[in-house]
């Protein structure tokens, strides 16, 4: 057996709305990989994307990880676009594995993980098409109905649909048949409650539309759930587990951008108090949600749960969860007996499986 260390290219930043949250998901991961429990098994080659796409060397990526440098490109002009794909850092050829800490589109869509598969090395997390399912919320859903797995009713729409007064009198009309008030109104494709909102009436529900519209071509609202928030954590490839269940406690109406982020808004009590058999349904449906969108290596799978009616609801699959201080993948599985260190090591040999 070789003792040959592996490099692994840990990828973050990227032209999204998470890229800050992206970052301290890789200083995370960083400091985990060379912790002494994986120094001698890897070595942590950081590569960053700042916010026009563009790959940076390593020496400037770690100064974005542990220096708080800002990117000093300001505006895309600066290099030609095809830089993105012709122009990647020198260090890429060395890369034994991939490890994408990325967040949003073009990080967790399938859009990077098909760029790696081109490479030939192996990746973190999922491959192309488990990634774009579960980042398209739509897409998720259809596939979560055609399992017949329980998640909330919901319409969809697209961008173009909004001047259509005939299309949205219809989509009103089964929103207060199938949906009612209050509903929530997203970005048919973006991560950490950006471009929600959730809408007490029609005009907000109409704010709501023209606000996610920003941010996509499509659009989706959901019947809103009044239950407690949980989520699951898996792993595995040809083997999955899943963790104990957390739950969110939050001080805002809904689990927002801000309270996701801000220690200060929210709170994770695990593991989750839940008799046997919820959390026993729980762990299987998160497994099953990940089966059906062909999403493995990792994923955090989040749920509503009703006790009054013990009805459990599928929210979404997230495949490339965050790892930042606050973040409950790691936290899920540390109570499940896998520490941060051993984790990270454990999402390698799965990418190598």
């Amino acid at each position: 057996m070789s003792n040959k260390k592996l490099t692994i290219g840990l990828v973050f930043g990227g032209n999204s709305s998470e890229h800050e949250v992206s970052i301290e998901s890789a200083k995370t991961i960083y400091n985990a990989l060379s912790h002494s429990l994986n120094s001698d098994r890897f070595v942590v080659n950081p590569i960053y994307i700042d916010k026009h796409g563009f790959w940076e060397d390593s020496e400037y990526s770690k100064s974005i990880l542990f220096e708080n440098k800002e990117s000093t490109i300001t505006t895309e002009s600066h290099k030609d676009p095809m830089d993105r794909i012709t122009n990647l850092p020198k260090e890429s050829n060395k890369i034994d594995v991939w490890f994408p800490a990325l967040h949003g589109p073009n990080g967790e869509d399938g859009v990077i993980q098909g760029l790696f598969k081109l490479t030939g090395k192996p990746f973190v997390g999922s491959g192309t098409l488990g990634s774009s399912l579960g980042m398209d919320k739509i897409a998720m859903k259809s596939i979560f109905k055609s399992f017949n797995l329980p998640q909330a009713p919901y319409v969809y729409l697209h961008k173009e649909n909004i001047l259509n007064k005939l299309f949205m009198k219809s989509i009103f009309n089964q929103i207060e048949k199938i949906i009612s008030y209050p509903c929530f109104v997203k970005p048919g494709n973006l991560g950490s409650s950006i471009g929600i909102t959730k809408a007490y009436s029609k005009q907000e529900l109409i704010n709501g539309i023209e606000i996610a519209a920003r941010y996509d071509e499509r659009i989706i609202i959901e019947k809103n759930i009044a239950g407690r928030e949980l989520e699951c954590g898996v792993l595995g490839k040809s083997i999955m587990k899943s963790s104990v269940i957390g739950e969110v406690k939050f001080q805002t109406d809904w689990y927002t951008y801000e309270s996701k982020y801000d220690a200060n808004l929210s709170s994770t009590i695990i593991p989750a108090d839940l008799n046997i058999e919820i959390s026993n349904k729980i762990q299987n449906l998160a497994i099953e949600a990940c089966k059906a969108i062909n999403a493995f290596g990792l994923a955090r799978v989040d749920f509503f749960y009703q006790e009054n009616t013990q009805q459990i609801y599928i929210n979404e699959v997230n495949t490339l969860p965050g790892f930042t201080k606050t973040s409950m993948y790691p936290m899920l599985w540390e109570a499940s007996g896998l520490k941060l260190e051993k984790l990270v090591a454990s999402l390698i040999e799965i990418a190598r499986e």
